[in-house]
């Protein structure tokens, strides 16, 4: 930013910080300072495209310059603004949560197709940020949500993005490893967990916003098998009869993960996300 202050018009902005975040490696560079500048003008991005001309003042510059340098350290977008966008809700994310995905978006999605009139108990397991039942409460206000975490900071989090979005969700602290540490009594007619899925040997070649800043609790277990055959037995235990599991899986794992079940205790298929790759497992209870 070396030209005088008078010089800054949102055009201006946007052209320089996209070369500078080009420069940096930064994923998407465009998308990353449309993001900051409306946030700090407190517009929508396509307003931006409105404004070309409207100058800069001193004082906005001041507040757009940290927000800058954090991004060029590849600090994720949703972390320096506070928040993300899942759905129908506005998600407050912090370091202690994993920054919410469009393939989990999908997911929620896919239960909202398959289950349009009922009215169902929900358990989800790792919740994380709470997107995935406030979501599903937002659509559903009928539907009665309760979810889980191991983390105590992403429970707190969970529990503000709740109250912000002003839906009832019922969270515990609970971890599917050992699970007589889950309270939340009851049978469900439908789990659906997220959980982490990325092998420590892929640390390296995830992007630096994800590597560096994302919660590796959320992101990395070493025996990912072990993981989802703990959520899968669980499950069998504590769903209704033909109640339903809903997984997201890295498409590495999907084979594998599909083998988990058993023929004659589920009816079990994969689906495919947007790019085409198998991302979810939707298994019904026999």
């Amino acid at each position: 930013m070396n030209k005088k202050p008078d010089d800054w018009t949102v055009l201006s902005m946007l052209e320089w910080a996209t070369d500078y975040f080009k420069s940096k490696n930064i994923p998407d560079p465009r998308h990353s300072i449309e993001w900051l500048l409306a946030e700090m003008l407190g517009v929508k991005r396509l307003d931006l495209y409105l404004k070309f001309d409207r100058p800069l003042s001193p004082a906005e510059l001041d507040r757009l310059r940290p927000l800058v340098k954090r991004r060029a350290d590849h600090e994720p977008l949703q972390y320096i603004t506070g928040f993300s966008e899942f759905m129908n809700a506005r998600i407050s994310v912090t370091p202690a949560v994993l920054i919410p995905r469009l393939e989990t978006e999908q997911l929620v999605e896919t239960m909202l197709a398959h289950h349009p009139d009922e009215t169902l108990s929900v358990l989800d397991i790792g919740t994380g940020s709470g997107c995935i039942p406030i979501a599903l409460k937002m659509e559903r206000p009928g539907w009665q949500l309760s979810a889980i975490d191991i983390s105590d900071e992403a429970l707190s989090v969970a529990r503000e993005n709740a109250r912000q979005n002003e839906v009832e969700i019922n969270f515990s602290e609970g971890n599917i490893l050992s699970p007589e540490t889950i309270t939340i009594d009851g049978r469900f007619d439908v789990i659906v967990s997220n959980p982490p899925y990325i092998s420590p040997n892929e640390k390296e070649i995830l992007e630096p916003q994800v590597r560096e800043f994302e919660p590796h609790t959320a992101l990395f277990f070493n025996d990912i098998e072990m993981m989802y055959q703990k959520i899968i037995e669980f499950s069998l235990h504590n769903l209704s009869e033909n109640g339903c599991l809903y997984l997201e899986l890295h498409e590495q794992y999907s084979a594998k993960i599909m083998a988990l079940f058993d023929d004659k205790k589920w009816d079990a298929r994969l689906l495919e996300d947007y790019d085409k790759k198998p991302r979810f497992i939707i298994a019904n209870r026999l």
